[in-house]
């Protein structure tokens, strides 16, 4: 066989290999469950503990208000949701039902509202944005859960700047970018602009996703604002050092490398084998 064809079967293999390493990988990730993530919170006032069936199997035991269950991963698609009053084996009536869609990817969170005393318990199902802020920046939405408050607006403390405007009871702040640091912020009635509530000390992160619930009543003096992390914040990104080449985890997948790797090893066996055919 001479020089030329044993290269060319070397490179041939070494396409082969790479091209079975893609294969697996791409059928491994097509294999992977498609999952999206969802977070319930327990945001009526009047309401007690309840149990949580998904799909007819207890998924949370006792939630209490103004508690969350943070985010439970659940397989993309349909899923029927029911609330019952703690404890429960899942029989009789639920005190609330609904029907959830799950995208793959996609992150929810379903918030119990209304008040148990005046029949008007509802769950509230929302899509959150967990987009990554830009560096140095922080984001934040508001979701006013307080049946008796009225429409509200939310300001940094002391100014007249206002991070939400006008959202009323149900409604829902669009997430917000802020600089990263600590606020202390002004709950304030939209129509007369008197302050119901005062956040001190709301710390956001760098690059760190929030929502701010207000939840509670205004009537009792029992409203408050409870903040939830909804991505973990990241410390700022350290300047790059050292000669300026991307390392393997930055940038270069695993399949490149492994084809690199097979072509390599086919130009060394052709290398070799010209080596010994000139001695």
């Amino acid at each position: 066989m001479s020089l030329v064809t044993r290269g060319r079967a070397f490179i041939a293999v070494a396409a082969l290999v790479a091209l079975a390493t893609f294969t697996m990988g791409s059928t491994a990730e097509a294999q992977a469950p498609a999952t999206g993530r969802v977070r319930v919170m327990h945001a009526s006032p009047d309401a007690p503990a309840v149990d949580i069936f998904v799909d007819g199997a207890k998924a949370v035991t006792a939630l209490a208000f103004p508690k969350n269950t943070g985010n439970v991963s659940l397989p993309a698609g349909p899923h029927n949701v029911k609330v019952f009053a703690s404890p429960s084996d899942g029989s009789g009536k639920a005190v609330l039902e609904a029907d959830l869609s799950v995208g793959a990817g996609k992150d929810y969170t379903v918030l119990a509202i209304g008040q148990l005393g005046n029949s008007t318990l509802a769950l509230l199902p929302l899509e959150d944005n967990n987009a990554s802020p830009a560096e140095g920046k922080a984001h934040i939405r508001l979701i006013h859960a307080s049946p008796d408050a009225p429409a509200v607006n939310v300001a940094v403390a002391g100014t007249k700047t206002n991070v939400f405007t006008n959202v009323g009871f149900k409604g829902v702040g669009a997430y917000t970018p802020v600089a990263a640091g600590s606020y202390d912020l002004d709950v304030n009635v939209a129509s007369s602009g008197q302050t119901v509530k005062t956040v001190n000390g709301l710390t956001l992160e760098n690059k760190g996703v929030y929502t701010a619930v207000a939840v509670g009543l205004a009537g009792n003096g029992t409203l408050q604002v409870v903040p939830l992390v909804d991505v973990q914040p990241q410390a700022p990104a350290a300047p790059r050092t050292g000669s300026g080449v991307s390392s393997s985890s930055d940038s270069v997948s695993p399949l490149f490398l492994a084809a690199s790797l097979c072509l390599l090893l086919a130009g060394g066996m052709g290398l070799t084998y010209a080596v010994r055919r000139s001695r």
